[in-house]
């Protein structure tokens, strides 16, 4: 008897066979997952960055842009707002960015939007991950030698 329930058992297979492929299944699913996370979470801090680097580098071109019949009258450093937006404005468009500027008294304020576009989550429907970055600058005198 137990010879012809191991050759059944044999002929229909193990009743818990299919459980490994579902793990599989289930683990590979998980993998892909946690490498698009590693990838795409690895580029968009990169995007960021890239983001905060270049809108510093704006607010500075904006914080050149001082008044100078008012400096030469006066002395004092005050920004023109209009060259200051305008020059910002000019530094994001060479380096390939959207963003916005603003100019308070003497800081000029900028802001960049980048939209980075996913490798591996792209797969589960997410296309781009959106980051920001921001930058001021202050227009100052400096110290003479």
């Amino acid at each position: 008897m137990t010879a012809t329930i191991r050759r059944l058992r044999a002929r229909l297979g193990e009743p818990d066979s299919g459980m490994v492929t579902a793990f599989v299944v289930i683990f590979t699913v998980a993998l892909i997952v946690m490498a698009g996370l590693v990838l795409d979470g690895g580029l968009a801090l990169a995007a960021k960055v890239q983001a905060i680097d270049d809108a510093q580098a704006a607010a500075r071109a904006g914080a050149q842009a001082i008044d100078l019949p008012t400096y030469r009258a006066t002395g004092q450093i005050t920004l023109d707002p209009a060259e200051a937006s305008a020059d910002a404005e000019r530094y994001l468009a060479a380096a390939g960015h959207t963003g916005t500027v603003a100019v308070n008294g003497e800081q000029v304020t900028v802001t960049v939007t980048i939209s980075q576009p996913t490798q591996i989550l792209s797969l589960a429907g997410i296309d781009h991950l959106t980051v920001t970055g921001t930058g001021t600058a202050t227009a100052e005198q400096g110290a003479n030698p």
